[in-house]
């Protein structure tokens, strides 16, 4: 082995060697129980980002466990359109070489993206290899492929003739950018500062008595058809069935008693209703039955039409026509100032969604739109999640979950561009001659009233009045959500019935973000019960957000990005994966820094380095003994290693991956490094010995183990060790993972161990704090309470001497240090105090050692004080982050514990030299 451990020569070779012998892929035949991972298909358009990264670590981390477990495994892979992101990437190209999807056409333009995706659209792809994922890549998805497109148009089919899909005119999001409806998801919501304006609507037969109604939206007020307050409101309840006269417009509009829009709390308790144009005012329009003025067209401009069916003032009308939302909200506010209606306009804090692609304002418009509705489906799956068929980990989401679903609300599915599943719906010119508007040489505009037919195929004639001119096709595609949302069924072949779909679905675990559990997770649950009769996986796990360091959302504006492509060329793959794995505790958003990625490459160098260490010392034979014949420090290793075996994998079972991650970290490191593999030197040292051979055998052994119990989080360089030391097999990652042998976990052995190596931890800890070269030899007293403790110390009498590197060790209980020993005090089970004494007698200058550390408690001092200034002031406290506090809190405390020792050495150094404490 190298001296150094280099991912870059490494890790390409072992991925390409994985994935030319098959590794991954998946067999229908084959045996073992199916374990089915689908994964979240990121976007053609996507580059690899933290998110990815986590999300992607975690399902690779499941497959290659239970890969390594004998099930038969799929992670099955694909890629998604992403209709709005990948339309505006394409159409950013065209305006720079000054041209427009408009220009081309639909048809070339849809070529045009087309390839596009060819030449860019598997970048992320590449990316997610780079990390390792062991997907089946034989069986890519992408979501517009030929047999997800027809599993697309069949499910359209089978709703439309349930009578689950419909057409109408509804209020929804809108870019008047895009010029597409946009899905909640889709808009971005962001708090601003904003006004509340309150306006005065005078009533219709007593103009000296008005209501006030309080907005943050003055200009929409002229598309207003109502005004509400809370039927109980003292205040206003008696004008419930009058009228107002609405301002700058000629028409009356009912007062209407709403004890669900009105908060009598909020502005003025009187409410203005403009069901165009909100959608709690849509809600409420329908209760009321009050009818839709809609004021504003696509482009969110003012509109002509609109304003005379409002019937606006003409002199205002005329400079409102084709303004955009500011400036028409500005001269509304004119208006009504003049005209004496505006009462005040106070500051006001609102939350304004924008689009989450062109960053445009969204604004609820009413339009002709296709939608689901979606209480017979949410039923089910409320059930599913309900009875425990399907389990959400962490259990928190469980309520969310079934909150939102309760609440569901018919899910608008059409959206108003070219690149998409172009909605298998047409219509006849001839029976909708009146509702239909060519806009285009090919391009329609089809009013609410016009009848659809929906099929599988463009059909060749009109089924009502058998026309065989060729009908018109539904210009708009379905929302990117509606393919994803048969994601795990229809990359398995569904709607035939094939080999991958009879034997991998349902699928086993889902892990998504907790961003996309209604927009995504909720429809695939719903559509699989829909359309196979079964749920679509058994576990959900929803994983938290990567921030950095100081819990800030990562962000190019902040300038906080860690890009998971540069840390993985700087750090190794492994460490990055093993970061994410370790900090991925449930419900908790992760705090990543570099320092942290550094961390854990020095783990991967440690375990490089132990691989060293054990080639270095294989010459000779190596034993075949039972573990029961070895040497105790043997069958304490084993039996260590056996203990983390079971919290390994009980903690994988439990998706607690930051457990078993540091877990396997603390005994790699800190038992088997630091401690094992110092136990064996003196028996390795003893080359042609029964004791070196069976250390030599229970090095392999052990660490072979550890390089398998590892590989799920670090595949790379446990492959690479693996290959290198005695083992059996072809690859690591088609060999057995670790189960627990309950025989090898011996308590009492672990028990006997350990109070040895906390008796070296005590003497290597008073040479560190007196500074003793480590050449130099001790001598040491250890003092039991119990003779039980003393018997259990004496076998591992040379041990001790050997690891402390102690000239002399006596141990009894009857035991005086001398007078010029350093003592420590050390805690056994049940709670016995061992003292362990070094005489420092010849081995410090003890006015050197006097100066040293009185100098360090004035610094200690410098700081203490300098804390507990900041600590003491409420103001500090109050406002700091709570990280920087929690660091001065434990910087504090780290600073009075080793006061407080220091002062008990400088104690003992002055009783040593004859002076006074």
């Amino acid at each position: 082995m190298e001296k150094s451990y280099d991912p870059k020569q490494v890790e390409t070779r072992w991925y390409r060697t994985w994935s030319e012998r098959g590794y991954f892929h998946a067999s229908a035949a084959a045996n073992g129980s199916p374990y089915v991972i689908v994964i979240p298909p990121p976007n053609i358009t996507g580059s690899l980002h933290m998110g990815h990264a986590l999300n992607n670590t975690i399902q690779d981390i499941l497959i290659r466990w239970r890969r390594m477990q004998g099930l038969n495994t799929l992670w099955v892979p694909g890629t998604d359109h992403a209709g709005i992101a990948t339309q505006n990437v394409v159409e950013k190209q065209l305006l720079a070489e000054g041209s427009s999807r408009d220009k081309l056409g639909r048809d070339r333009f849809v070529q045009r993206v087309w390839e596009w995706k060819a030449q860019s659209g598997g970048t992320i792809i590449e990316q997610l290899k780079r990390l390792g994922s062991s997907c089946d890549w034989d069986r890519l998805r992408f979501t517009m492929d030929e047999g997800l497109s027809k599993a697309v148009r069949e499910v359209f089919v089978r709703l439309h003739e349930d009578g689950l899909i419909y057409r109408g005119k509804r209020l929804i999001n809108w870019c008047p950018r895009c010029l597409t409806a946009l899905s909640d998801i889709e808009v971005e919501h962001a708090d601003t500062a904003g006004k509340l304006y309150h306006i005065r609507y005078p009533l219709a037969d007593d103009p000296a008595t008005h209501l006030t109604v309080a907005t943050t939206r003055p200009e929409t007020m002229l598309g207003d058809t109502g005004v509400a307050v809370h039927p109980e409101d003292p205040r206003y309840n008696r004008f419930i069935g009058k009228s107002v006269a609405l301002p700058l417009t000629r028409r009356r509009i009912p007062v209407v008693g709403d004890s669900i829009l009105v908060d009598r709390e909020f502005g003025t308790g009187a409410v203005k209703i403009t069901p165009a144009h909100d959608f709690n005012d849509f809600e409420a329009g329908l209760r009321h039955n009050l009818p839709r003025l809609a004021i504003f067209d696509q482009h969110a401009r003012m509109d002509a039409a609109g304003l005379r069916d409002a019937q606006v003032n003409e002199a205002i009308r005329e400079h409102l026509t084709s303004q955009p939302v500011q400036k028409a909200r500005a001269l509304v506010v004119e208006a009504l100032e003049k005209g004496g209606f505006l009462a005040k306009v106070e500051d006001h804090a609102m939350a304004l969604g924008k689009c989450y692609r062109c960053k445009t304002v969204v604004e609820p418009y009413l339009s002709p739109q296709w939608f689901v509705k979606i209480r017979p489906l949410a039923d089910p799956a409320i059930k599913a999640v309900e009875s425990g068929q399907i389990r959400l980990v962490p259990e928190q989401w469980t309520n969310n979950y079934l909150g939102w679903m309760r609440d569901i609300k018919d899910w608008c599915i059409s959206r108003q561009i070219w690149w998409g599943h172009q909605i298998p719906a047409w219509y006849c010119k001839h029976c909708n001659e009146d509702a239909i508007l060519q806009t285009g040489s090919r391009s329609y505009s089809i009013a609410s009233e016009a009848k659809p037919w929906v099929g599988r195929q463009a059909p060749s004639h009109c089924p009502d009045c058998g026309h065989s001119d060729p009908m018109i096709q539904d210009p708009d595609v379905l929302d990117t959500w509606f393919s994803s949302a048969l994601w795990p069924f229809s990359t398995l072949g569904w709607p035939e019935k094939t080999p991958d779909l009879q034997r991998y679905y349902p699928t086993s675990t889902l892990v998504t973000g907790f961003d996309i559990l209604f927009f995504w997770v909720a429809r695939m649950i719903m559509m699989g019960l829909k359309f196979t009769g079964k749920v679509p996986f058994r576990d959900v796990y929803i994983h938290a957000l990567v921030r950095d360091a100081e819990g800030q959302k990562m962000s190019k504006s902040k300038g906080n990005v860690i890009d998971p492509l540069a840390v993985m060329d700087k750090y190794g793959t492994d460490a990055l994966r093993f970061t994410l794995a370790a900090m991925a505790s449930p419900g908790r958003d992760i705090k990543l820094s570099e320092e942290r990625i550094e961390g854990y490459r020095n783990f991967a160098n440690k375990l490089w380095n132990a691989a060293r260490f054990i080639l270095m010392n294989l010459e000779g034979s190596r034993a075949e003994a039972p573990l029961a014949e070895r040497p105790i420090v043997d069958r304490w290793v084993m039996s260590r290693l056996h203990r983390c075996i079971g919290d390994v994998n009980r903690s994988l079972e439990a998706y607690r991956f930051d457990e078993a991650a540091n877990t396997v970290y603390h005994f790699t490191w800190h038992e088997y490094c630091d401690w094992y593999l110092e136990l064996a030197k003196p028996a390795l040292a003893e080359k042609d010995s029964v004791r070196a051979a069976h250390a030599r055998a229970t090095l392999v052994e052990s660490f072979e183990t550890v390089l398998r119990l590892l590989h799920p989080f670090m595949p790379f360089i446990t492959e690479e060790i693996w290959q290198a030391i005695p083992h059996t097999g072809e690859s690591i990652m088609v060999m057995p993972y670790p189960s627990q042998n309950t025989v090898f976990v011996r308590e009492d052995i672990e028990r006997e161990i350990e109070g040895s190596l906390k008796v070296i931890a005590g003497i290597r800890e008073i040479r560190g704090l007196q500074a003793i070269a480590p050449s130099k030899e001790l001598s040491v007293t250890v003092a039991t309470p119990t003779q039980a403790i003393e018997q259990s110390l004496r076998p591992h009498h040379g041990l001790i001497a050997s690891l402390a590197r102690a000239g002399t060790l006596t141990i009894g209980t009857d035991i005086k240090h001398p007078a010029s020993a350093a003592t420590t005090s050390l805690v056994f089970p049940g709670g016995s105090i061992v003292e362990v004494g070094v005489d420092l007698a010849g081995l410090i200058d003890v006015g050197k050692e006097k100066a040293r550390i009185e100098k360090r408690l004035k610094e200690l001092a410098a700081h203490m004080e300098q804390d507990e200034k900041k600590l003491s002031k409420p103001d500090f406290v109050a406002k700091v982050p709570p990280d920087v506090l929690k660091k001065t809190q434990a910087r504090h405390e780290e600073c009075k514990a080793e006061h407080d020792k220091l002062t008990g050495e400088l104690r003992r150094l002055r009783e040593m030299a004859g002076g006074s404490a």
